[in-house]
Protein backbone atom coordinates (compact mmCIF):
# COMPACT_ATOMS: atom_id res chain seq x y z
CA UNK A 1 0.00 0.00 0.00
CA UNK A 2 1.48 3.37 -1.04
CA UNK A 3 1.67 6.15 1.52
CA UNK A 4 -0.59 9.11 0.78
CA UNK A 5 1.86 12.00 0.66
CA UNK A 6 -0.93 14.58 0.84
CA UNK A 7 -1.73 13.65 4.45
CA UNK A 8 0.67 15.50 6.80
CA UNK A 9 2.65 13.29 9.14
CA UNK A 10 1.27 13.47 12.72
CA UNK A 11 3.46 15.16 15.31
CA UNK A 12 5.47 13.04 17.74
CA UNK A 13 3.02 13.93 20.51
CA UNK A 14 0.17 12.44 18.46
CA UNK A 15 2.18 9.20 18.24
CA UNK A 16 2.73 9.22 22.02
CA UNK A 17 -1.03 9.62 22.61
CA UNK A 18 -1.86 6.92 20.07
CA UNK A 19 0.47 4.44 21.80
CA UNK A 20 -0.36 5.45 25.37
CA UNK A 21 -3.21 3.01 25.96
CA UNK A 22 -5.60 5.81 26.84
CA UNK A 23 -3.09 7.93 28.78
CA UNK A 24 -1.42 5.17 30.78
CA UNK A 25 1.95 5.09 29.04
CA UNK A 26 4.61 4.03 31.55
CA UNK A 27 3.56 6.58 34.18
CA UNK A 28 3.33 3.94 36.90
CA UNK A 29 6.85 2.69 36.17
CA UNK A 30 8.17 6.28 36.14
CA UNK A 31 6.64 6.97 39.54
CA UNK A 32 8.21 3.82 40.95
CA UNK A 33 11.76 4.69 39.77
CA UNK A 34 13.66 5.79 42.92
CA UNK A 35 16.86 6.84 41.08
CA UNK A 36 15.55 10.17 39.79
CA UNK A 37 13.10 12.87 40.78
CA UNK A 38 11.98 13.03 37.14
CA UNK A 39 9.77 10.80 35.01
CA UNK A 40 10.31 9.49 31.48
CA UNK A 41 10.09 11.91 28.56
CA UNK A 42 6.89 10.49 27.01
CA UNK A 43 5.25 10.29 30.43
CA UNK A 44 5.96 13.99 30.96
CA UNK A 45 3.57 14.62 28.07
CA UNK A 46 0.94 12.18 29.30
CA UNK A 47 0.79 13.32 32.94
CA UNK A 48 -0.55 16.68 31.77
CA UNK A 49 -3.86 14.94 31.04
CA UNK A 50 -3.83 13.81 34.68
CA UNK A 51 -3.45 17.43 35.85
CA UNK A 52 0.27 17.67 36.58
CA UNK A 53 3.45 19.01 34.93
CA UNK A 54 7.07 18.17 35.66
CA UNK A 55 9.06 21.29 36.55
CA UNK A 56 12.34 22.18 38.23
CA UNK A 57 13.44 24.88 40.65
CA UNK A 58 15.49 27.13 38.37
CA UNK A 59 16.65 29.24 41.33
CA UNK A 60 18.98 26.41 42.37
CA UNK A 61 19.99 25.02 38.94
CA UNK A 62 23.55 26.46 38.92
CA UNK A 63 24.34 25.37 42.47
CA UNK A 64 23.10 21.83 41.85
CA UNK A 65 25.08 21.62 38.63
CA UNK A 66 28.25 22.55 40.55
CA UNK A 67 27.44 19.77 43.00
CA UNK A 68 26.95 17.34 40.09
CA UNK A 69 23.33 16.79 41.07
CA UNK A 70 20.39 16.51 38.71
CA UNK A 71 18.02 19.53 38.63
CA UNK A 72 15.64 19.78 41.60
CA UNK A 73 12.65 18.26 39.86
CA UNK A 74 9.17 18.70 41.25
CA UNK A 75 5.61 18.83 39.95
CA UNK A 76 2.90 21.40 39.49
CA UNK A 77 -0.56 20.04 40.28
CA UNK A 78 -3.64 21.82 38.99
CA UNK A 79 -6.96 21.14 40.71
CA UNK A 80 -10.03 21.32 38.50
CA UNK A 81 -12.80 23.47 40.02
CA UNK A 82 -15.69 23.91 37.52
CA UNK A 83 -16.98 27.46 37.90
CA UNK A 84 -14.49 28.03 40.72
CA UNK A 85 -16.89 27.04 43.53
CA UNK A 86 -15.48 25.13 46.53
CA UNK A 87 -16.79 24.32 49.98
CA UNK A 88 -15.10 25.47 53.16
CA UNK A 89 -14.02 21.86 53.77
CA UNK A 90 -12.42 21.69 50.32
CA UNK A 91 -10.63 24.97 50.94
CA UNK A 92 -9.18 23.58 54.16
CA UNK A 93 -8.07 20.43 52.35
CA UNK A 94 -6.26 22.45 49.65
CA UNK A 95 -4.64 24.67 52.27
CA UNK A 96 -3.40 21.65 54.20
CA UNK A 97 -2.02 19.87 51.13
CA UNK A 98 -0.18 23.00 49.97
CA UNK A 99 1.66 23.08 53.29
CA UNK A 100 2.17 19.35 53.65
CA UNK A 101 3.39 18.45 50.16
CA UNK A 102 3.93 21.68 48.15
CA UNK A 103 5.82 24.95 48.70
CA UNK A 104 3.43 26.24 51.43
CA UNK A 105 1.68 28.64 49.04
CA UNK A 106 -1.65 28.31 47.29
CA UNK A 107 -1.83 29.66 43.74
CA UNK A 108 -5.21 30.76 42.38
CA UNK A 109 -5.07 30.53 38.60
CA UNK A 110 -6.62 32.62 35.84
CA UNK A 111 -8.91 29.64 35.09
CA UNK A 112 -10.55 29.48 38.53
CA UNK A 113 -8.40 26.56 39.66
CA UNK A 114 -6.07 25.80 42.57
CA UNK A 115 -2.43 25.17 41.74
CA UNK A 116 0.31 23.57 43.85
CA UNK A 117 4.00 24.04 43.08
CA UNK A 118 7.04 22.13 44.31
CA UNK A 119 5.45 18.70 44.87
CA UNK A 120 8.18 16.03 44.76
CA UNK A 121 7.65 12.81 42.84
CA UNK A 122 7.52 10.72 46.00
CA UNK A 123 4.51 12.80 47.15
CA UNK A 124 2.73 13.12 43.82
CA UNK A 125 0.38 10.17 44.13
CA UNK A 126 -0.40 10.91 47.80
CA UNK A 127 -1.31 14.51 46.96
CA UNK A 128 -3.59 13.64 44.02
CA UNK A 129 -5.26 10.95 46.09
CA UNK A 130 -5.97 13.44 48.89
CA UNK A 131 -7.33 15.99 46.40
CA UNK A 132 -9.83 13.38 45.21
CA UNK A 133 -10.84 12.62 48.79
CA UNK A 134 -12.01 16.24 49.03
CA UNK A 135 -14.32 15.55 46.02
CA UNK A 136 -12.20 17.68 43.72
CA UNK A 137 -9.91 16.19 41.08
CA UNK A 138 -7.05 16.94 38.68
CA UNK A 139 -8.21 14.92 35.67
CA UNK A 140 -8.16 17.06 32.49
CA UNK A 141 -6.90 20.13 34.34
CA UNK A 142 -4.16 20.12 31.67
CA UNK A 143 -3.53 18.23 28.40
CA UNK A 144 -5.19 18.03 24.98
CA UNK A 145 -8.72 17.93 26.35
CA UNK A 146 -11.33 20.34 27.60
CA UNK A 147 -9.85 22.13 30.62
CA UNK A 148 -11.55 23.66 33.67
CA UNK A 149 -14.81 25.31 32.57
CA UNK A 150 -14.99 28.90 33.79
CA UNK A 151 -18.02 31.01 34.58
CA UNK A 152 -18.80 34.44 36.03
CA UNK A 153 -17.52 34.56 39.54
CA UNK A 154 -20.44 34.37 41.93
CA UNK A 155 -23.28 31.86 41.31
CA UNK A 156 -25.04 33.13 44.45
CA UNK A 157 -25.33 36.70 43.18
CA UNK A 158 -28.62 35.97 41.38
CA UNK A 159 -30.73 33.15 39.96
CA UNK A 160 -29.18 33.83 36.53
CA UNK A 161 -25.69 33.40 37.97
CA UNK A 162 -26.80 30.12 39.57
CA UNK A 163 -28.14 28.81 36.25
CA UNK A 164 -24.93 29.73 34.45
CA UNK A 165 -22.82 28.00 37.12
CA UNK A 166 -24.92 24.87 36.71
CA UNK A 167 -24.38 24.97 32.95
CA UNK A 168 -20.61 25.20 33.51
CA UNK A 169 -20.75 22.07 35.67
CA UNK A 170 -22.85 20.20 33.11
CA UNK A 171 -20.43 21.03 30.29
CA UNK A 172 -17.46 20.02 32.44
CA UNK A 173 -19.00 16.67 33.36
CA UNK A 174 -20.05 15.92 29.78
CA UNK A 175 -16.63 16.68 28.28
CA UNK A 176 -14.52 14.93 30.93
CA UNK A 177 -12.34 12.10 29.52
CA UNK A 178 -13.64 8.62 30.30
CA UNK A 179 -10.32 6.74 30.52
CA UNK A 180 -9.92 4.57 33.58
CA UNK A 181 -6.18 5.34 33.64
CA UNK A 182 -6.58 8.20 36.14
CA UNK A 183 -8.28 5.95 38.72
CA UNK A 184 -5.83 3.10 38.14
CA UNK A 185 -2.68 5.20 38.53
CA UNK A 186 -3.59 7.71 41.23
CA UNK A 187 -6.51 6.20 43.15
CA UNK A 188 -5.61 2.49 43.11
CA UNK A 189 -8.68 1.81 41.00
CA UNK A 190 -9.57 -1.47 39.34
CA UNK A 191 -7.26 -2.45 36.49
CA UNK A 192 -8.90 -3.11 33.13
CA UNK A 193 -9.35 -6.85 32.50
CA UNK A 194 -7.90 -8.40 29.33
CA UNK A 195 -11.33 -8.81 27.72
CA UNK A 196 -12.62 -5.35 28.59
CA UNK A 197 -12.63 -2.75 25.86
CA UNK A 198 -11.95 0.83 26.83
CA UNK A 199 -13.36 3.69 24.81
CA UNK A 200 -13.26 7.47 24.72
CA UNK A 201 -16.63 8.18 23.09
CA UNK A 202 -15.87 11.85 22.49
CA UNK A 203 -12.10 12.01 22.29
CA UNK A 204 -10.90 8.77 20.71
CA UNK A 205 -7.39 7.39 21.24
CA UNK A 206 -5.57 10.61 20.34
CA UNK A 207 -7.85 13.07 22.17
CA UNK A 208 -7.77 16.65 20.79
CA UNK A 209 -5.00 18.18 18.69
CA UNK A 210 -4.33 20.71 21.48
CA UNK A 211 -5.77 22.09 24.72
CA UNK A 212 -9.36 23.32 24.66
CA UNK A 213 -10.71 26.08 26.92
CA UNK A 214 -14.31 27.06 27.66
CA UNK A 215 -15.70 30.03 29.57
CA UNK A 216 -19.11 31.58 30.21
CA UNK A 217 -19.64 35.27 30.98
CA UNK A 218 -22.66 37.26 32.12
CA UNK A 219 -22.74 40.83 30.72
CA UNK A 220 -21.99 43.51 31.70
CA UNK A 221 -19.05 41.83 33.56
CA UNK A 222 -16.53 39.94 31.47
CA UNK A 223 -14.66 38.51 34.47
CA UNK A 224 -13.79 35.28 32.62
CA UNK A 225 -12.19 36.98 29.57
CA UNK A 226 -14.68 34.94 27.57
CA UNK A 227 -13.28 35.94 24.16
CA UNK A 228 -9.84 34.54 25.01
CA UNK A 229 -11.21 30.99 25.00
CA UNK A 230 -11.53 28.36 22.27
CA UNK A 231 -15.23 28.30 23.08
CA UNK A 232 -17.16 31.00 24.89
CA UNK A 233 -20.79 31.47 25.88
CA UNK A 234 -22.15 34.97 26.57
CA UNK A 235 -25.31 34.83 28.67
CA UNK A 236 -28.33 36.65 27.26
CA UNK A 237 -30.75 37.82 29.93
CA UNK A 238 -34.19 39.30 29.25
CA UNK A 239 -36.50 40.54 32.02
CA UNK A 240 -34.25 38.95 34.62
CA UNK A 241 -34.42 35.50 32.94
CA UNK A 242 -31.60 33.59 31.24
CA UNK A 243 -32.93 32.81 27.76
CA UNK A 244 -29.79 31.60 25.97
CA UNK A 245 -26.23 32.34 24.95
CA UNK A 246 -24.27 34.00 22.19
CA UNK A 247 -21.61 31.59 20.94
CA UNK A 248 -17.99 32.74 20.57
CA UNK A 249 -15.29 30.56 18.97
CA UNK A 250 -11.60 30.71 18.19
CA UNK A 251 -10.03 32.66 21.04
CA UNK A 252 -6.56 31.89 22.38
CA UNK A 253 -3.59 33.80 23.75
CA UNK A 254 -0.39 31.91 22.97
CA UNK A 255 2.14 32.57 20.22
CA UNK A 256 5.83 31.82 19.68
CA UNK A 257 8.46 34.54 19.41
CA UNK A 258 9.87 34.66 15.87
CA UNK A 259 7.06 32.56 14.38
CA UNK A 260 4.49 34.86 12.80
CA UNK A 261 2.29 31.93 11.77
CA UNK A 262 1.38 31.86 15.48
CA UNK A 263 -0.61 34.66 17.09
CA UNK A 264 -3.11 35.44 19.85
CA UNK A 265 -6.70 35.77 18.75
CA UNK A 266 -10.00 37.13 20.06
CA UNK A 267 -12.95 34.79 19.52
CA UNK A 268 -15.59 35.55 16.90
CA UNK A 269 -19.15 35.87 18.19
CA UNK A 270 -20.89 33.72 15.59
CA UNK A 271 -24.50 33.17 16.66
CA UNK A 272 -27.10 32.62 19.35
CA UNK A 273 -28.48 29.42 20.87
CA UNK A 274 -31.26 28.77 23.37
CA UNK A 275 -30.08 27.75 26.84
CA UNK A 276 -31.20 24.11 26.49
CA UNK A 277 -28.67 23.61 23.67
CA UNK A 278 -25.50 24.65 25.52
CA UNK A 279 -24.09 21.16 26.23
CA UNK A 280 -24.91 19.91 22.72
CA UNK A 281 -23.20 22.91 21.14
CA UNK A 282 -20.14 22.53 23.39
CA UNK A 283 -19.85 18.90 22.26
CA UNK A 284 -20.31 19.85 18.59
CA UNK A 285 -17.53 22.45 18.73
CA UNK A 286 -15.23 19.97 20.47
CA UNK A 287 -15.94 17.36 17.77
CA UNK A 288 -15.30 19.98 15.05
CA UNK A 289 -11.86 20.68 16.52
CA UNK A 290 -11.15 16.99 17.11
CA UNK A 291 -11.82 16.16 13.47
CA UNK A 292 -10.41 19.25 11.73
CA UNK A 293 -7.63 20.54 14.00
CA UNK A 294 -3.98 20.43 12.90
CA UNK A 295 -2.35 17.24 14.22
CA UNK A 296 0.97 17.68 12.44
CA UNK A 297 2.09 21.04 13.87
CA UNK A 298 1.26 21.64 17.53
CA UNK A 299 2.08 25.34 17.31
CA UNK A 300 -0.85 25.70 14.90
CA UNK A 301 -3.18 23.18 16.51
CA UNK A 302 -5.57 25.33 18.56
CA UNK A 303 -9.13 25.96 17.38
CA UNK A 304 -8.24 29.57 16.48
CA UNK A 305 -6.04 28.32 13.63
CA UNK A 306 -8.66 25.79 12.51
CA UNK A 307 -11.23 28.62 12.28
CA UNK A 308 -8.89 30.90 10.31
CA UNK A 309 -7.92 28.03 7.98
CA UNK A 310 -11.42 26.72 7.25
CA UNK A 311 -13.59 29.81 7.79
CA UNK A 312 -16.65 30.59 9.88
CA UNK A 313 -19.17 29.51 7.24
CA UNK A 314 -17.67 26.03 7.14
CA UNK A 315 -17.70 26.00 10.95
CA UNK A 316 -21.43 26.85 11.08
CA UNK A 317 -22.20 24.19 8.46
CA UNK A 318 -20.31 21.56 10.45
CA UNK A 319 -22.09 22.41 13.73
CA UNK A 320 -25.37 21.92 11.88
CA UNK A 321 -24.14 18.62 10.40
CA UNK A 322 -22.75 17.27 13.69
CA UNK A 323 -25.69 18.15 15.94
CA UNK A 324 -28.41 19.51 13.70
CA UNK A 325 -28.19 22.92 15.37
CA UNK A 326 -28.55 26.07 13.31
CA UNK A 327 -27.29 29.13 15.12
CA UNK A 328 -29.62 32.11 15.26
CA UNK A 329 -28.41 35.71 14.72
CA UNK A 330 -26.27 37.17 17.54
CA UNK A 331 -28.27 38.98 20.21
CA UNK A 332 -27.07 42.38 21.52
CA UNK A 333 -24.96 42.50 24.69
CA UNK A 334 -22.47 44.87 26.31
CA UNK A 335 -19.45 44.35 28.54
CA UNK A 336 -18.24 47.24 30.71
CA UNK A 337 -15.42 45.67 32.73
CA UNK A 338 -13.11 42.67 33.10
CA UNK A 339 -12.70 43.17 36.84
CA UNK A 340 -14.06 41.53 39.97
CA UNK A 341 -16.32 42.91 42.68
CA UNK A 342 -14.33 43.59 45.85
CA UNK A 343 -15.49 44.06 49.42
CA UNK A 344 -19.00 43.33 50.70
CA UNK A 345 -22.01 42.97 48.41
CA UNK A 346 -25.44 41.39 48.90
CA UNK A 347 -27.01 38.86 46.51
CA UNK A 348 -30.63 38.36 45.54
CA UNK A 349 -31.07 35.81 48.34
CA UNK A 350 -30.04 38.33 51.05
CA UNK A 351 -26.73 36.55 51.73
CA UNK A 352 -23.49 38.55 51.80
CA UNK A 353 -20.35 38.01 49.72
CA UNK A 354 -16.87 39.44 50.25
CA UNK A 355 -14.46 39.79 47.31
CA UNK A 356 -10.84 39.39 48.46
CA UNK A 357 -8.02 40.89 46.40
CA UNK A 358 -5.16 38.37 45.99
CA UNK A 359 -2.19 39.93 44.22
CA UNK A 360 -0.86 37.64 41.50
CA UNK A 361 -3.18 34.91 42.78
CA UNK A 362 -0.57 33.85 45.35
CA UNK A 363 -1.94 33.13 48.82
CA UNK A 364 0.88 33.16 51.34
CA UNK A 365 1.82 34.57 54.72
CA UNK A 366 4.46 37.19 53.99
CA UNK A 367 5.42 40.88 54.24
CA UNK A 368 3.34 41.36 57.38
CA UNK A 369 0.15 40.01 55.77
CA UNK A 370 -1.28 36.63 56.68
CA UNK A 371 -3.63 36.07 53.78
CA UNK A 372 -3.28 32.28 53.72
CA UNK A 373 -3.84 31.96 57.46
CA UNK A 374 -6.79 34.38 57.27
CA UNK A 375 -8.62 32.32 54.64
CA UNK A 376 -7.91 29.15 56.63
CA UNK A 377 -9.32 30.63 59.82
CA UNK A 378 -12.37 31.88 57.93
CA UNK A 379 -12.88 28.43 56.36
CA UNK A 380 -12.91 26.89 59.85
CA UNK A 381 -16.03 28.87 60.76
CA UNK A 382 -17.58 29.74 57.39
CA UNK A 383 -20.91 28.06 56.62
CA UNK A 384 -20.97 29.08 52.96
CA UNK A 385 -18.59 28.60 50.03
CA UNK A 386 -15.48 30.09 48.44
CA UNK A 387 -15.31 31.08 44.77
CA UNK A 388 -12.08 31.38 42.79
CA UNK A 389 -12.28 34.10 40.13
CA UNK A 390 -10.73 34.32 36.67
CA UNK A 391 -8.74 37.32 37.90
CA UNK A 392 -6.92 35.24 40.55
CA UNK A 393 -9.02 36.58 43.43
CA UNK A 394 -11.42 34.81 45.79
CA UNK A 395 -14.96 35.48 46.97
CA UNK A 396 -16.06 34.45 50.46
CA UNK A 397 -19.63 33.64 49.45
CA UNK A 398 -22.97 32.97 51.14
CA UNK A 399 -22.24 34.75 54.42
CA UNK A 400 -25.25 35.13 56.67
CA UNK A 401 -26.09 38.38 58.46
CA UNK A 402 -25.19 36.63 61.71
CA UNK A 403 -21.77 35.46 60.44
CA UNK A 404 -20.79 38.71 58.71
CA UNK A 405 -19.26 40.42 61.82
CA UNK A 406 -17.21 37.27 62.56
CA UNK A 407 -15.80 37.12 59.01
CA UNK A 408 -15.13 40.86 59.13
CA UNK A 409 -13.21 40.53 62.39
CA UNK A 410 -11.01 37.75 60.97
CA UNK A 411 -10.24 39.80 57.83
CA UNK A 412 -9.09 42.68 60.04
CA UNK A 413 -7.19 40.49 62.49
CA UNK A 414 -5.02 38.99 59.76
CA UNK A 415 -4.60 42.26 57.84
CA UNK A 416 -6.11 40.96 54.63
CA UNK A 417 -5.39 43.56 51.94
CA UNK A 418 -8.47 45.58 51.15
CA UNK A 419 -8.91 46.12 47.43
CA UNK A 420 -10.09 49.70 47.92
CA UNK A 421 -6.75 50.53 49.56
CA UNK A 422 -4.95 49.44 46.38
CA UNK A 423 -4.52 51.50 43.23
CA UNK A 424 -6.88 50.94 40.31
CA UNK A 425 -3.91 49.61 38.32
CA UNK A 426 -3.08 47.00 40.98
CA UNK A 427 -6.71 45.94 41.25
CA UNK A 428 -6.70 45.24 37.50
CA UNK A 429 -3.42 43.30 37.40
CA UNK A 430 -2.70 39.66 36.56
CA UNK A 431 0.61 37.76 36.62
CA UNK A 432 1.44 34.20 35.66
CA UNK A 433 3.57 32.04 37.97
CA UNK A 434 6.71 32.19 35.75
CA UNK A 435 10.01 31.70 37.62
CA UNK A 436 11.32 29.75 39.42
CA UNK A 437 9.28 26.67 38.48
CA UNK A 438 7.99 27.24 34.94
CA UNK A 439 10.42 25.88 32.36
CA UNK A 440 8.96 28.11 29.63
CA UNK A 441 9.53 31.44 31.41
CA UNK A 442 12.20 33.79 30.06
CA UNK A 443 11.65 36.33 32.85
CA UNK A 444 9.89 36.95 36.18
CA UNK A 445 6.19 37.76 36.43
CA UNK A 446 4.33 36.92 39.66
CA UNK A 447 7.31 37.79 41.89
CA UNK A 448 8.15 41.02 40.05
CA UNK A 449 4.93 42.70 38.87
CA UNK A 450 3.89 44.00 42.33
CA UNK A 451 7.14 45.99 42.60
CA UNK A 452 6.85 47.37 39.08
CA UNK A 453 3.26 48.48 39.73
CA UNK A 454 4.44 50.46 42.76
CA UNK A 455 6.78 52.41 40.47
CA UNK A 456 4.18 52.87 37.73
CA UNK A 457 1.66 54.06 40.35
CA UNK A 458 4.00 56.91 41.30
CA UNK A 459 3.88 58.18 37.71
CA UNK A 460 0.08 57.84 37.63
CA UNK A 461 -0.21 59.76 40.92
CA UNK A 462 1.96 62.60 39.59
CA UNK A 463 -0.41 62.86 36.62
CA UNK A 464 -3.51 62.65 38.84
CA UNK A 465 -4.89 59.56 37.06
CA UNK A 466 -4.21 56.85 39.64
CA UNK A 467 -7.98 56.38 40.15
CA UNK A 468 -8.64 55.45 36.49
CA UNK A 469 -8.89 51.67 35.92
CA UNK A 470 -6.15 50.43 33.57
CA UNK A 471 -5.54 46.73 33.04
CA UNK A 472 -1.94 45.51 33.28
CA UNK A 473 -0.75 41.92 32.91
CA UNK A 474 2.68 40.33 32.96
CA UNK A 475 3.83 36.89 31.82
CA UNK A 476 7.24 35.27 31.71
CA UNK A 477 6.78 34.12 28.09
CA UNK A 478 4.35 34.53 25.17
CA UNK A 479 2.32 31.41 25.99
CA UNK A 480 -0.20 33.79 27.48
CA UNK A 481 -1.24 32.05 30.74
CA UNK A 482 -2.02 35.47 32.26
CA UNK A 483 -3.83 36.63 29.08
CA UNK A 484 -1.38 39.55 28.57
CA UNK A 485 -2.53 40.29 25.02
CA UNK A 486 -5.95 41.37 26.29
CA UNK A 487 -4.56 43.96 28.72
CA UNK A 488 -4.18 47.66 28.04
CA UNK A 489 -0.57 47.35 29.21
CA UNK A 490 0.92 43.94 28.46
CA UNK A 491 4.44 42.95 29.53
CA UNK A 492 5.80 39.68 28.15
CA UNK A 493 9.18 38.30 29.20
CA UNK A 494 11.75 37.97 26.41
CA UNK A 495 14.94 37.50 28.48
CA UNK A 496 15.92 37.83 32.16
CA UNK A 497 14.86 41.35 33.20
CA UNK A 498 13.70 42.24 29.66
CA UNK A 499 10.10 42.56 28.47
CA UNK A 500 8.19 43.34 25.32
CA UNK A 501 5.65 46.12 25.91
CA UNK A 502 2.21 45.80 24.30
CA UNK A 503 -0.42 48.54 24.28
CA UNK A 504 -3.95 49.15 23.04
CA UNK A 505 -6.19 46.27 24.14
CA UNK A 506 -9.84 46.95 24.89
CA UNK A 507 -10.60 47.33 28.61
CA UNK A 508 -13.52 44.91 28.28
CA UNK A 509 -11.58 42.11 26.59
CA UNK A 510 -12.80 42.57 23.01
CA UNK A 511 -9.58 43.73 21.29
CA UNK A 512 -5.97 42.53 21.37
CA UNK A 513 -3.09 44.87 22.09
CA UNK A 514 -0.07 45.36 19.81
CA UNK A 515 3.70 45.43 20.26
CA UNK A 516 4.92 48.93 21.12
CA UNK A 517 8.56 48.37 22.11
CA UNK A 518 10.83 45.34 22.53
CA UNK A 519 13.37 44.11 25.07
CA UNK A 520 12.84 46.81 27.69
CA UNK A 521 14.46 46.91 31.12
CA UNK A 522 12.52 48.28 34.08
CA UNK A 523 13.87 51.80 33.56
CA UNK A 524 13.01 51.64 29.87
CA UNK A 525 9.45 50.46 30.63
CA UNK A 526 8.91 53.43 32.94
CA UNK A 527 10.51 55.82 30.42
CA UNK A 528 8.25 54.49 27.65
CA UNK A 529 5.05 54.76 29.70
CA UNK A 530 5.61 58.14 31.42
CA UNK A 531 5.03 60.42 28.38
CA UNK A 532 1.99 58.38 27.29
CA UNK A 533 0.44 58.72 30.76
CA UNK A 534 1.14 62.47 30.63
CA UNK A 535 -0.58 62.73 27.25
CA UNK A 536 -3.49 60.61 28.54
CA UNK A 537 -3.93 62.85 31.60
CA UNK A 538 -4.06 65.97 29.43
CA UNK A 539 -6.02 64.76 26.41
CA UNK A 540 -8.22 61.79 27.31
CA UNK A 541 -11.89 62.09 26.36
CA UNK A 542 -14.65 61.63 28.94
CA UNK A 543 -14.92 57.95 29.93
CA UNK A 544 -12.16 57.04 27.43
CA UNK A 545 -10.11 54.01 28.43
CA UNK A 546 -6.32 53.97 28.19
CA UNK A 547 -6.32 51.24 25.52
CA UNK A 548 -8.68 53.24 23.31
CA UNK A 549 -6.65 56.42 23.87
CA UNK A 550 -3.32 54.98 22.67
CA UNK A 551 -5.01 53.85 19.45
CA UNK A 552 -6.75 57.19 18.90
CA UNK A 553 -3.42 58.99 19.41
CA UNK A 554 -1.68 56.44 17.13
CA UNK A 555 0.89 55.11 19.58
CA UNK A 556 -0.09 51.73 18.11
CA UNK A 557 -2.52 50.56 15.44
CA UNK A 558 -5.65 48.67 16.48
CA UNK A 559 -5.34 44.90 16.25
CA UNK A 560 -8.60 44.07 14.48
CA UNK A 561 -7.90 40.32 14.15
CA UNK A 562 -5.34 37.78 15.26
CA UNK A 563 -3.99 37.59 11.72
CA UNK A 564 -2.83 41.23 11.89
CA UNK A 565 -1.37 41.04 15.41
CA UNK A 566 2.19 41.12 14.03
CA UNK A 567 1.61 43.95 11.51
Amino acid sequence: MTENKNIPKPSSFEVVKENSNYLRGTIQESLNDPLTGAIRADDQLLIKFHGTYQQQDRDVDIERKHQKLEPLYSFLIRVRVPGGVTTAQQWLAMDSLSSQYADHTLKLTTRQAFQFHGVFKRNLKKTIKEINKSLLDTLAACGDVNRNVMCSANPFESTVHAEVAEDAKRISAHLTPQTNAYHEIWLDGKLMEGGEKEEEPLYGKTYLPRKFKIAIAIPPRNDTDVLSNDLGFIAIVENGQLIGYNLAVGGGMAFTFGNNSTYPRVANVVGYLTKDKIVEVAEAVLIFQRDHGNRSERKNARLKYTIDRLGLEFFRTEIDRIKGIRLEPVKPYEFITLGDKFGWSKGDNELWHFGVFVEGGKLADRNGYQAKTALREIALVHEGTFILTGNQNVVIAQVTEKQKPLIDALLKKYKVVKAESQSALRQNSIACAALPFCGLAFAEAERYLPFLITKIDKILELEGIQHIPISIRMTGCPNGCGRPFLSEIGLVGKAPGKYNLYLGAGFTGDRLNKLYKEMLSEDQILEALAPIFHDFALHKLDEEHFGDFVIRKEYVKATTAGLNFHE
